[in-house]
């Protein structure tokens, strides 16, 4: 991967890495492992994914590598916020809320949010009225079905960790349906006969990688995307993980102004 190698650290082994990253040669990158396609661990125990090979790009171009640190999704924003880490990655969405106290580099990906359930599941939303409902803690997702719960009378949402115990309690019938990011669960249930995704749900999303507020390094990681879109290092790597060349009217593709408060 763009001769960098990505070296994982637990949870645990993060809190070390707090507060000594300015000396550090390495990026350190805070992650959810487990966040198929972005990133997440081969057979091998290796850390793969559409955004460790971005990364990995963008580290070379700065002529520095890089060490992965694994964070739950909530824990990256206070990760970022207070220097644990240098930039946060988990197909993480930019918004308004979120630019009040982090920076990101421009969009690289666009997306919308989805419901999955079991082949046998409600066939959309309408029909999860007195259902329980899955989603990430703090995501997009959370916030969409926190916001939305009374139009579609879902009876709980339960917040997950990641996508695989969401995925488990889906499957054993403990949640009737998920809502998370479209891309990342048409890749999981591709080869999956018993899951399906019934629905995108619309929210015009973009991912980006994240900083601390202002920090100087995302005006030079949002440079290199720059070179990345347009020597087509970016739309190669959305061939290589989703199957097919992203739309020329994509944020993968365009080069965007760094996100700014309205």
């Amino acid at each position: 991967m763009f001769g960098k190698i990505s070296k994982i650290a637990t949870v645990a082994l993060a809190a070390t890495a707090f507060g000594s990253t300015a000396f550090a040669q390495d990026l350190q990158v805070g992650a959810n492992i487990g966040n198929v396609p972005w990133e997440f661990q081969d057979d091998t125990g290796a850390n793969v994914g559409f955004e460790v090979d971005l990364v990995n790009a963008v580290a070379e171009k700065l002529g520095r590598g890089v060490e992965i640190v694994n964070i739950p999704f909530q824990g990256l924003f206070s990760a970022v916020q207070s220097g644990g880490v240098d930039i946060a990655m988990s197909s993480i969405t930019i918004t308004q809320e979120r630019l009040q106290s982090v920076t990101f580099a421009q969009p690289y990906y666009d997306s919308d949010q989805s419901l999955t359930v079991a082949a046998d599941g409600p066939a959309s939303l309408d029909e999860m009225k007195d259902k329980v409902v899955g989603v990430d803690t703090g995501s997009t997702g959370d916030m969409w079905a926190t916001e939305h719960q009374a139009e579609y009378g879902f009876s709980t949402i339960n917040r997950y960790e990641g996508l695989a115990p969401a995925m488990l309690d889906l499957a054993a019938g403990r949640i009737d349906g998920y809502i998370s990011d479209i891309p990342a669960l048409q890749y999981y249930v591709k080869d999956k006969p018993d899951l399906k995704v019934v629905q995108r749900i619309e929210t015009g999303e973009k991912y980006s990688m994240m900083f601390a507020k202002d920090a100087p390094l995302a005006t030079e990681v949002n440079d290199v995307l720059t070179t990345l879109k347009e020597d087509g290092t970016i739309a190669g790597l959305h061939e290589k993980w989703f199957g097919a060349a992203p739309e020329d009217t994509t944020s993968t593709v365009t080069v965007m102004d760094m996100p700014t408060l309205n």
